[in-house]
């Protein structure tokens, strides 16, 4: 039995984790990347979880909502976030029930985005009605890769 699962929680499926893991997988505490993932890593980056290390996004996938890329908002706590948009977080699962409560984006429903390897609170899912939708992701939990 896995750690996770000695500890009462269960481990992302494998189709969740679509993007390529960190420097260990999220079934174990030091286990490092699979055969052929450091060159994989190495070919596309991915903008990462602050909190393990997996892939959350690609710096491609930056997008500008309402003519900007970053944004900064209080939810209704006073907490305030400085967030990114995405047009896709393979690393980044919506939970929770959609709800258009608090919105920070016009037409748009929400959902919680963690991270599929350790569950971290990485930002939020939004969609319209019409379809369309994007992630809106808290900055500080993630690290860009570097430079090349």
């Amino acid at each position: 039995m896995g750690e996770r699962e000695a500890s009462g929680t269960r481990p992302a499926p494998r189709s969740a984790r679509r993007a390529p893991p960190g420097g260990r997988e999220a079934g174990g505490p030091q286990a490092g990347p699979g055969p052929g993932v450091a060159r994989l890593a190495a070919e596309e980056p991915w903008i990462r979880c602050r909190a393990c290390g997996a892939g959350v996004a690609r710096p491609a996938d930056r997008i500008a909502v309402g003519g900007r890329h970053r944004h900064r908002f209080a939810n209704p706590y006073g907490i305030v976030f400085e967030i990114g948009c995405f047009a896709a977080a393979d690393g980044c699962l919506a939970v929770g029930s959609p709800t258009e409560e608090f919105t920070w984006f016009s037409g748009h429903a929400w959902q919680v985005g963690v991270c599929a390897a350790c569950r971290t609170h990485l930002g939020w899912r939004f969609a319209s009605a019409a379809g369309g939708g994007f992630f809106g992701l808290i900055l500080e939990r993630l690290v860009e890769p570097p430079a090349a």
